[in-house]
């Protein structure tokens, strides 16, 4: 519309009108932008926390979805035929071996019907409280990168695990306690070691503490011999004040402080670690159920108890790894390349009382509402066997394109699976979800906005999903 000229309109009314009308559009027009902005802001805002707390079972080396959680019934009608190749696949040494059927019978569970096979009877008792993820996808099929993928969204060492994230976007919530601990396999640490816990470049204070067995949950928590009180106070106010006069110092500050506070928690911890990490507190039928005095489970079970423990002490994130070191034989971990049978019965049994125990203690103490179980595995396995022979063998190869994890408690849907694989098993067909999908389903979860929670690092607002991510919202209640 072209602007009236008062000096050639038949009338000042005639302006005037139009001035009136041009006001009440641009008022309109700035009042509807300001109501998408709104909108755009509440679209964007943090959602509301579900989950408080998590416990994270990782498995290393790579559970079989096919033997576990993703039944694929027309593998029986296809063992021992060749599979058709449209593409190289990237699986150990390009060698495709002839398709084989799993190795447990799956079954219909609870009331929600969810498959799940023999492998875990104890965990599948609790299929109703299981929200499983059968369309995981990952971009490696190697060990190191896909465990770091699966803990940090990269592939590389270097960045903060999803336990550090969590400890930096909610805080400590005992300050006796860190927020982030480790519980390590008994064979060992996994082959990515210290990395896979680490905090990178977010302050040091936000880094899994690991803690051991026996008197000392920490290493050099206690003096190696005794220390009297008042030398050991004199001394810790000695270094305090060295450091505070240090603090001054802004290329040191942040170093000190962090450095500081560090002690600090190491001196409450040295009350507070002991007395959580007693599982003598513990009745007999909890050592029981979680299978604490067995020697096949005991390891796990000692493991799960003291993760429900620290959790309810205020710890905001635990990790539990199942297999140590992916070298040796026999393997010590769930890379199941000779005998899926022999290996993944072997480490199942470890763990899938403890696993059960866990989940129904939570529930029976009114923490499942707001507690995150996590399941996970780097990758799955292949629908057929590791071999290049015209006979079926008994292992299974690394598989990233598609496997199966599952979660439990705070915010999510019970008794459900999302996702699929094709009819053996091999790649995902329906609901991809890389684990950038997952990272931002869990931060979802705890009331974080992937997007938002970041950290300036090298020019770059770093954040957990990378650039990436989208909540899985079939998941959620």
């Amino acid at each position: 519309m072209p602007l009236p000229c008062p000096e050639t309109s038949s009338s000042r009314r005639e302006f005037l009108d139009w001035g009136t009308q041009g006001l009440a559009a641009t008022a309109l027009a700035t009042l509807l932008h300001a109501e998408s902005i709104a909108a755009e802001a509440d679209s964007r805002a943090a959602p509301l926390p579900r989950a408080k707390r998590a416990i994270h079972i990782c498995l290393v080396g790579g559970l079989s979805h096919i033997d576990s959680f993703d039944p694929k019934p027309a593998l029986e009608r296809l063992h021992g035929t060749k599979l058709t190749l449209d593409e190289q696949p990237d699986i150990f040494f390009g060698q495709v071996g002839l398709l084989r059927k799993a190795d447990w019978t799956f079954h219909r569970r609870g009331e929600s019907g969810l498959e799940i096979s023999e492998l875990f009877p104890h965990i599948a008792g609790l299929a109703d409280e299981l929200t499983i993820l059968r369309s995981m996808e990952s971009k490696s099929a190697n060990h190191t990168p896909g465990l770091m993928l699966a803990n940090s969204g990269f592939e590389f060492i270097g960045f903060p695990s999803m336990g550090s994230w969590i400890s930096y976007g909610l805080g400590v919530e005992n300050e006796s306690l860190p927020a982030y601990v480790v519980l390590n396999d008994e064979r060992g640490p996994p082959n990515s070691g210290a990395a896979t816990w680490s905090s990178a470049f977010l302050p040091s204070s936000h880094q899994g503490v690991v803690l051991r067995g026996g008197e000392q949950p920490v290493a050099d928590l206690f003096p190696a011999r005794p220390i009297d009180p008042a030398r050991d106070r004199a001394t810790r106010e000695f270094v305090t004040a060295i450091d505070r006069q240090r603090v001054a110092d802004p290329a040191v500050e942040d170093l000190i402080t962090a450095r500081i506070k560090a002690y600090e928690l190491a001196a409450r911890m040295q009350a507070s670690i002991p007395e959580v990490a007693n599982l003598a507190a513990e009745t007999t039928a909890t050592h029981a159920a979680y299978g604490v005095d067995s020697p096949t489970t005991a390891d796990m079970g000692r493991r799960c108890l003291l993760g429900r423990r620290l959790l309810e002490q205020g710890v905001r994130f635990v990790q539990i790894f199942s297999g140590g070191p992916i070298a040796g034989s026999p393997r010590a971990s769930w890379d199941a390349h000779e005998n899926v049978r022999e290996n993944h019965g072997h480490e199942a049994a470890r763990i899938d009382r403890p696993v059960a125990a866990l989940l129904r203690d939570l529930r029976q103490r009114g923490m499942l509402e707001d507690t995150l179980v996590i399941f996970t595995t780097e990758f799955g396995r292949t629908p057929f066997t590791q071999s290049a022979a015209d006979k079926v063998g008994t292992g299974r190869d690394h598989n990233r394109y598609g496997f199966s994890c599952w979660l439990a408690g705070a915010g999510l849907r019970p008794g459900t699976a999302i996702g699929a694989t094709d009819d053996i098993g091999w790649k995902v067909v329906e609901r991809p979800i890389p684990w950038h999908d997952f990272h931002a389903t869990l931060l979802h979860l705890f009331g974080i906005d992937h997007e938002r929670l970041t950290f300036y690092h090298n020019g770059i607002q770093r954040r957990l999903t990378n650039v990436h991510g989208d909540v899985i919202r079939e998941a959620l209640a």
